[in-house]
């Protein structure tokens, strides 16, 4: 994942260094695509024929689907073989970076790079206890929609059977093909699948690799990454994320371009997904926008509008159009109501395994998932796996609580759509990337809403009277008297009284879930 604190290659958008003339060849489609920003040399580019043409107008006659706004919770398996060390995120970039503490627990347990780096890790992952039909059982009852696997991370390693590279699941490693089987399980239970490719940014964030230690004992001696053996796995550098540049996130190299698009195309053809997550702006110009033009006309309803949908961040380098896609905050929420459909990304952990991490809890969860489908967004979550596939116990108790409080509030979170406002409260979250913690209170409220109903939800657990100033005759709710109250979870509608500052609701002495309740509301007329 993205992580700005710990590097200097994120910066502004890598346009002008994508904006060189040339031509593109696309087949499958009526005619050659001819774009200012392709390459000096020729790519090939084919799409599937369809609507979307890999041009910025086509892309933004984008509409998300209809599933994806009615979904809103999606849970991800951010997972490969860099949760083998136990160190947490980048393992396989850190590794190669003296002073860094994943550098200093890779010398002490596994030897120095030159001798023993991430090439070498890989077969260590074997996913030995990975049951992806039980673990999807906890995800749907914990009231995930839609599934990501993670395809491909910046490690450069497909978790596919991939014809392409050498470098991936089915061949080494847990010789399976992980994206594959999670896709299976997922379809077999109605979820929505998706894929995360990181690929895009791999060619530079790898560049550490190439590296040597500079003092003694091994002063001078390269590391792995820089032998021409493993060069499909550490790239061939071209010393451009050397120059010290902000813009260095995504290489301008066509050959790179030209061998990412073969690979995504490979993934996204072999699984169909219904969705296609990119960790940065859309990459590489007309090569970006060509694979998210096939992803658009790969899956057609019978009125022609696409039920794809394709994730990429207003952050760092790549192109971005918010008409274009569904935008992703990482770690982060937007301001106020969106009006296009946007999602945020975050985990319950790191972004891999880590002995020494704080986890979220199913409170801080779901407050923050009322408050994302409150602002027209779905959360993306990350539920931490151990490297052997099954689940820690703060991660196992975290879905047994989301469970339990789905089954209760489910109908306030799935195929609503947000009110007049988005909420109340005294407690706001900072909108942006990595701006994700907020201490909400019983006060803080998030509203939704679906048919005739209005639904209030409490980013904590209220007790005796409560009261929503947003309904009072004079607020939010244009003076519309309120006809019923009920509280999910309890059969017996409540008292209220509704005055010209607020709607008070007396409420039963004890709650029917933890962490949250939701109010339904109705309104008179």
């Amino acid at each position: 994942m993205v992580e700005i604190s710990k590097r200097s290659l994120f910066g502004a958008p890598l346009l002008a260094a994508l904006a060189v003339a040339g031509k593109v060849e696309a087949r499958d489609t009526a005619k050659p695509v001819a774009d200012k920003s392709a390459a000096p040399s020729t790519y090939t580019l084919p799409i599937k024929a369809g609507p979307f043409e890999p041009t910025v107008d086509s892309l933004k006659t984008y509409e998300a689907p209809e599933w994806f706004r009615d979904a809103k919770f999606g849970i991800w398996a951010h997972w490969g073989p860099q949760a083998v060390p136990r160190a947490g995120d980048w393992y396989a970039r850190w590794m190669y970076v003296p002073g860094h503490p994943h550098y200093e627990k890779h010398l002490k347990q596994y030897g120095h790079p030159s001798e023993f780096g991430f090439k070498d890790i890989i077969p260590l992952w074997t996913a030995e206890k990975f049951d992806p039909e039980a673990l999807m059982d906890k995800y749907v009852a914990a009231g995930a929609k839609y599934f990501v696997s993670m395809g491909v991370h910046h490690d450069n390693f497909d978790l596919w059977d991939s014809k392409l590279h050498r470098w991936n699941a089915k061949a080494m490693g847990p010789k399976r093909d992980i994206v594959g089987e999670w896709h299976a399980a997922a379809k077999k239970r109605g979820l929505r699948f998706g894929v995360s490719e990181h690929l895009g940014a791999s060619h530079n964030w790898y560049y550490p690799s190439h590296g040597y230690d500079q003092f003694w004992p091994k002063m001078g001696v390269n590391y792995d990454g820089a032998d021409p053996k493993y060069a499909d796995l550490y790239h061939e550098t071209n010393g451009e994320a050397f120059k010290g540049d902000t813009d260095t996130w995504y290489t301008t190299d066509p050959k790179y371009h030209q061998m990412w698009f073969e690979r995504i195309r490979e993934l996204v053809d072999s699984y169909k997904p219904d969705l296609l997550y990119s960790d940065g702006g859309m990459p590489f110009g007309v090569v970006g926008r060509s694979l998210v033009a096939h992803l658009y006309n790969s899956q057609l309803n019978g009125q022609g509008a696409t039920q794809s949908v394709y994730n990429c961040k207003a952050l760092g380098s790549g192109e971005f159009y918010a008409e274009a896609c569904v935008q992703d905050v990482e770690r982060g929420v937007l301001k106020g109501i969106n009006p296009r459909a946007w999602q945020t990304d975050t985990s319950n952990g790191d972004w891999f395994y880590s002995d020494d991490y704080t986890y979220k809890t199913a409170t801080q969860v779901l407050h923050m998932l009322a408050d994302i489908v409150s602002k027209n967004g779905n959360l993306l979550l990350n539920v931490v796996l151990y490297p052997d596939g099954s689940l820690p116990p703060e991660s196992q108790v975290l879905l047994d609580e989301l469970a339990a409080w789905m089954k209760v509030n489910a109908e306030a979170i799935h195929g609503t759509r947000p009110w007049t406002v988005y909420g109340e409260g005294p407690t706001e979250t900072a909108d942006g990337a990595f701006r994700e913690n907020a201490d909400y209170t019983p006060k803080d409220m998030r509203f939704t809403t679906k048919g005739d109903a209005l639904y209030a939800i409490t980013l904590g657990e209220p007790s005796g009277k409560l009261s929503i100033n947003t309904l009072g005759l004079s607020g939010a709710s244009g003076k519309r008297k309120v006809g019923r109250v009920t509280l999910l979870g309890v059969k017996k509608p409540l008292t209220f009284r509704q005055t010209a500052t607020a709607l008070e609701v007396d409420l039963p002495s004890s709650l029917p879930t933890r962490h949250g309740s939701a109010f339904k509301i109705t309104f008179k007329g």
